[in-house]
């Protein structure tokens, strides 16, 4: 949502100056003609720097725990009979987020000049996925909005947990190996010049490990400004690369062939679109629309080309497992349940079941992957910084050797 400032004369010629909250300008301009108001001029009003947004990061970040909040209340409030404007001001006035506070308000207030609930939504595409909006569109279109919003929330609570537990199964080792990185550069950068010095003054030469070692850290700290350019500007170029349609798919790819992640990812992926699929039939959404949603929120550029060629298919007649197999994405186990589903005519259930199964399996990569990376660091760490010891310690072997001997 935008503010636009406005200017504007009434029917008695008295000028009136305000600012509105809307979707664009064109939704503020159709809202001052509501009020029969003569429109002299609409402009965005750019917000001015604020304290709190400097120190508080301005605007709150509208969460996935927030939609389930949402989703659960408001399909409480629906079925208990409070008229759906009334429970949108409910919601939007009691909302602890009050980024998402100020969302529903605006909702609210679209659909009480005669929006409906999805199409006030859909104006917040940052805010409601495409499956949020459809879902209550089937549920309007069906009269089971709030048994719609309730499976909604539902499903949006096993999403976040299954999101929870892929972060922490990555957040681990890459805290663990930032620790190992950040040791072993303070090592080379602040111990072994102090090492180095005294070694100067012994006056020998020194053994080829440890001047191999001085010398890496001479390097480092000759060229460790350049070497963080460097390393920013890689990754700079490998988010930009990331965003285009090419590269997206090449580390999608990468991503699902890894050799520990790649199994994690790929349950997740299947997990995910038999999750989505499910909850959708099972709402009403027609089954393309529902291959076409599904692939979007999919989450991976491999997984969303392979739907895409599901949805083709599927339209030209094909059922949807026989494409599934073809894609070599999906097990053959996930490609012969759904077989099996569509020819019993209980699809979504064994979608549900599918994607049951495959939350566990995930919880089991995420315990087996974490107990299989902790004794992987370790080892490796430990052998890092010994190298650097025994490399730092054996000129002190060799110039004792030479006293006793």
């Amino acid at each position: 949502m935008a503010k636009f400032k406005y200017v504007a004369k009434d029917h008695e010629g008295k000028t009136l100056t305000g600012v509105l909250e809307s979707a664009d300008r064109q939704d503020s301009i159709a809202e001052l003609r509501k009020k029969d108001l003569i429109i002299i001029s609409v402009s965005e009003s750019l917000p001015g720097l604020k304290l709190s947004s400097l120190f508080f990061g301005g605007k709150k970040k509208i969460k996935l725990e927030d939609l389930v909040i949402f989703s659960r209340q408001l399909a409480t409030m629906v079925d208990a009979g409070i008229p759906l404007v009334g429970a949108l001001d409910i919601l939007g006035e009691q909302m602890d987020n009050r980024t998402f506070g100020t969302v529903i308000i605006n909702i609210r207030k679209d659909v009480e000049t005669g929006s409906s609930l999805s199409e006030a939504i859909a104006k917040h595409k940052d805010v409601f996925s495409a499956l949020f909006v459809n879902m209550v569109k089937a549920g309007e279109s069906s009269g089971m909005l709030d048994e719609i919003l309730d499976r909604l929330a539902a499903y949006l609570e096993k999403t976040n947990a299954l999101q929870h537990k892929v972060k922490s199964a990555l957040v681990y080792p890459a805290v663990v190996s930032g620790m190992a990185l950040g040791i072993t550069l303070l090592l080379l950068l602040k111990v072994i010049p102090v090492f180095k010095g005294i070694f100067e003054g012994f006056g020998a030469k020194l053994p080829t490990p440890t001047m191999i070692l001085i010398s890496i850290s001479d390097f480092l700290q000759h060229y460790f400004i350049f070497g963080i350019m460097t390393v920013v500007g890689v990754a700079v170029f490998t988010a930009r690369y990331i965003k285009t349609e090419k590269g997206r798919l090449k580390v999608d790819s990468i991503l699902l062939r890894m050799p520990i992640f790649g199994i994690l990812f790929r349950k997740v992926a299947i997990s995910k679109f038999t999750r989505t699929l499910s909850t959708l039939i099972k709402s009403g959404v027609p089954i393309l629309s529902a291959l076409e949603i599904v692939g979007k929120t999919a989450g991976n550029k491999v997984v969303e080309t392979a739907i895409d060629n599901v949805r083709s298919n599927v339209r030209e007649g094909e059922n949807i497992a026989e494409p599934l197999a073809r894609s070599k994405i999906f097990p053959p186990m996930v490609t012969r349940m759904v077989s099996v589903g569509e020819q019993s005519g209980e699809l979504e259930k064994m979608l549900s079941k599918i994607a049951d199964f495959y939350d566990e399996q995930v919880d089991t990569a995420v315990s087996s992957l974490t107990s299989l990376i902790e004794p992987i660091i370790i080892a490796f760490l430990g052998i890092v910084i010994g190298t650097i010891v025994i490399c730092m310690f054996l000129p002190i072997f060799k110039i004792t050797s030479l006293v006793t001997g």
